[in-house]
């Protein structure tokens, strides 16, 4: 394996290449490559978040946030469709994210619900048609967060020229790693292929209303930074059981403990660390392999930013609070859903049954293409 491509691995693949050394030599020098790859990316990350917020005002680095997330995922992840199709639906998510937080915060508690309900389903829809990929990690947080950190005046017009600029460059990288690969589906074939009996569809309309009612549920009982309900329940609303309960298990320890070690570093070093503890939350979750410790450097930084709006105690408590709640409602209305559509599957015979699903469709469009 060269330099490069040891650089490529992610956690979990440096640590497994770390722990299978033979030699205390050989654990050195990988763990060197581990360390250097952490700290290039951080430096990268900051200098590209800190780079939008200088541009396009501080009140819009969150959309520098959101548009690196897409960078590094979307020059993997496709959206299992013709570049027509891809690009057009990248454009109608990326628009969804400009308009629909910034209506849903002017719309009344019930338009909200409305409005958000609409506009995740849309963005599930159209960059989650092959859930294995996990782009509704990307594309629905982003939603959330715009949400959450919503702006008004000038500085939402700066935040509309961040994100079109932000999905020009994600357009860019996209279709030049993604130029070479081949599919017949298309937009029109995707948005054909919903279907109630479908897993797929029936798990993006579990997302849509599970994220959209508990924000929903949040703002009727006036709890603050409902935001983080929402996230809390699409995290653990995953497509497969296994994988939601592992997320639970995960998910509200790690808040936890990272309550904990917030106020232990607010206390040792007094309120100028808030503008370190993002960046070290940033190398925790680089470092961290398992889905629990990214859970406890997560909530650093979103509690040093909540600190400023709702002061030290009730950033600590809501964050807390708020992730037990999303978690618990998420798995509950998870729960509900499978009960009620009759449809409780094994993580193994989900993934089967939805590549299969997913694969036979690709290969109708193959067969129709190559009889025409």
């Amino acid at each position: 394996m060269t330099f490069y491509q040891e650089l490529q691995l992610n956690q979990a693949g440096s640590k497994s290449l770390i722990k299978s050394c033979a030699t205390s030599g050989e654990k050195l020098h990988h763990t060197l490559v581990y360390l250097f790859k952490i700290f290039i990316t951080m430096v990268f990350c900051v200098a590209f978040v800190m780079g939008y917020g200088k541009i396009f005002g501080d009140e819009n680095s969150i959309v520098g946030v959101i548009i690196l997330l897409c960078v590094m995922v979307f020059r993997n992840a496709d959206f299992g469709m013709k570049m027509t199709g891809s690009l057009a639906s990248m454009a109608i998510i990326f628009s969804i994210l400009a308009f629909g937080p910034r209506l849903a915060n002017m719309a009344g508690l019930f338009g909200e619900l409305l409005i958000n309900a609409a506009c995740i389903f849309v963005l599930l829809l159209l960059g989650c048609h092959n859930i294995m990929m996990s782009n509704h990690s990307t594309i629905v947080l982003g939603y959330l967060l715009l949400y959450g950190y919503d702006t008004t005046g000038k500085d939402y017009l700066l935040r509309l020229a961040a994100i079109a600029a932000g999905a020009l460059l994600t357009g860019i990288v996209f279709y030049r790693n993604h130029r070479s690969r081949t599919y017949k589906r298309t937009l029109s074939d995707v948005v054909k292929e919903f279907r109630i009996d479908s897993l797929r569809t029936r798990w993006q309309l579990t997302v849509t209303f599970g994220v959209s009612t508990a924000i929903f549920l949040g703002g009727l009982f006036h709890i603050p930074r409902t935001m983080w309900i929402g996230i809390a329940a699409m995290s653990v609303l995953m497509p497969f059981r296994d994988d939601l309960k592992g997320r639970v298990k995960g998910r509200i320890p790690g808040n936890i403990i990272g309550g904990v070690v917030f106020l232990a570093l607010y206390l040792l070093f007094s309120p100028s660390i808030l503008p370190y503890i993002g960046i070290i939350g940033g190398v925790g979750v680089g470092l961290s392999a398992s889905y629990k410790w990214q859970a406890v450097f997560n909530s650093l930084g979103a509690m040093a930013i909540a600190t400023a709006i709702l002061g030290l105690p009730g950033a600590i408590l809501f964050r807390i609070l708020n992730n037990i709640l999303g978690s618990v409602y998420g798995q509950l209305f998870e729960k509900i859903q499978q009960r009620d559509s009759g449809s409780v599957h094994s993580l193994h015979t989900l993934r089967r049954s939805i590549k299969a699903e997913h694969f036979s469709q690709e290969n109708k469009y193959r067969r129709y293409e190559f009889s025409r």
